[in-house]
């Protein structure tokens, strides 16, 4: 179980630097805005995540 939790951890932990990375490119304003959203859902995930782990 806790080895699924740090796998996903890790999974938001990428994908929000991938968003960070990709906000740092030349985008479309469409575009931008997409990866905006995506970048807040995943770091409203893994709030969600971390808050739920056993302390």
């Amino acid at each position: 179980m806790i080895d699924q939790e740090l796998a996903r951890l890790r999974t938001h932990r990428r994908n929000i630097q991938r968003y960070r990375n990709l906000l740092q490119t030349n985008l479309t304003e469409l575009e931008r805005q997409f990866v905006e959203k995506r970048l807040i859902e995943e770091q409203s995930n893994l709030d969600s995540l971390v808050t739920s782990l056993p302390q």
